[in-house]
């Protein structure tokens, strides 16, 4: 697949670019440049390879999802500087 100077041209006018000619006909060689090698990759045989979603193999490092007791109300509000009403209160910072 080859794109054409005035593909080029159509596409930055699309995304409001700007380009002379000399960068234009640059872009064009570039972007078929990348295409060629696209092409080249589409030609190998891939149907004995598992799909991948990262380069790197990941494993899942947060913990199991357990349900616990959690803290009483009290006991979380006894170390606050300054409560009201079973919540913590803090300075106004938005006037």
């Amino acid at each position: 697949m080859k794109i054409s100077k005035e593909e080029v041209a159509h596409v930055a006018y699309l995304a409001r670019l700007h380009f002379n000619e000399e960068e234009k006909e640059k872009f064009t060689t570039q972007l078929n440049k990348i295409l060629e090698y696209m092409d080249q990759l589409a030609k190998l045989d891939t149907s004995r390879i598992e799909p991948t979603f990262h380069a790197v193999a990941q494993t899942n490092v947060f913990r199991e999802d357990i349900v616990r007791p959690s803290i009483s109300q009290e006991l979380s509000l006894s170390n606050a500087p300054d409560r009201d009403r079973g919540f913590f209160r803090v300075p106004k910072i938005i006037d």
